[in-house]
């Protein structure tokens, strides 16, 4: 009798591989969906966002996550200087920027690569 039971377990183990793959499909399945739904668009958001915080630049009316609207009249390393109304100044950390509303184009005399030129530069101040 105990030899009709071990057979019967090594038919059941034989077979168990294929069972072990249906029985993991609806993980990976889950997993996939997961990714293409939730991860890579969450990627691609803070993608944009990194490429949107590094092209801020002088003149840019931005909107920070706590909800403050200005231009921005500093740009440093990691903080800007953003204007709040005439004479009312804030320094934000770069990253807390959450949208630019409006951006500002590069003055002709940095498109073209002549610094000589201030004239822009002193009509903005």
């Amino acid at each position: 009798m105990p030899a009709i039971l071990d057979s019967v377990t090594l038919a059941a183990a034989g077979g168990g591989m294929g069972g072990l793959m249906i029985q993991l499909l609806p993980f990976i399945l889950i997993f996939v969906v997961f990714y293409f739904l939730l991860i890579r668009p969450q990627q691609q958001r803070v993608k944009k966002h990194r490429e949107m915080v590094e092209s801020l630049r002088r003149g840019d009316e931005v909107v920070t996550s706590g909800g403050l609207i200005g231009k921005i009249t500093r740009v440093a390393d990691n903080e800007l200087t953003v204007e709040l109304a005439q004479g009312v100044r804030v320094k934000v950390v770069r990253h807390t920027i959450s949208e630019v509303r409006a951006r500002t184009e590069p003055s002709r005399s940095r498109r073209a690569g002549n610094d000589d030129d201030d004239s822009d530069e002193e009509a903005r101040s």
